[in-house]
């Protein structure tokens, strides 16, 4: 069996441990990566798309990644208790036709006793901005410890 630590149930330490691999992963965009933190049969609900297992997830992913550019991704942990972890995030992304999007949601994480994600539900809402107003701004896939969180940025 594929182990995920940290492991259930978490402390305050190891759900933002937990949040910040999440952001670093997502931020990452291999979608056959990520994948990996969810269990075989993990179920989601992202947005209006009900999703169920790896293949699915890993497919969503590839659609999102496709669609998302310049995808850039802030995760901080809302709450926890036992095998569960609230968060909130926002990310920025740029379409196709150049219009630059901040997309601010909440997703509620379920974990196995491996440390896998085997339930997500996510909301989100989308809002447009120009390119002047975007704050996510590093180079690389990992977010600086340097840049500010979602807190200290005020989203």
């Amino acid at each position: 069996m594929n182990i995920r630590p940290p492991l259930p149930p978490f402390t305050r330490e190891a759900a933002i441990q937990k949040v910040r691999a999440a952001e670093d992963a997502w931020n990452g965009q291999c979608s056959e990566h990520v994948a990996l933190a969810y269990t075989q049969d993990s179920c989601w609900r992202n947005r209006d798309e009900f999703l169920a297992g790896r293949a699915d997830i890993t497919a969503f992913l590839v659609r999102k990644w496709e669609r998302e550019l310049e995808y850039r991704l802030i995760k901080e942990l809302w709450a926890f208790d036992g095998n569960r972890i609230a968060v909130r995030f926002v990310y920025e992304w740029r379409d196709h036709g150049g219009q630059w999007w901040r997309s601010h949601g909440n997703e509620n994480w379920g974990f196995n006793d491996a440390g896998l994600m085997a339930e997500r539900h996510a909301s989100i809402n989308d809002v447009r901005i120009v390119e002047s107003e975007r704050l996510f701004r590093w180079e690389g896939p990992v977010r600086p410890d340097s840049h500010p969180g979602l807190s200290e940025m005020g989203l």
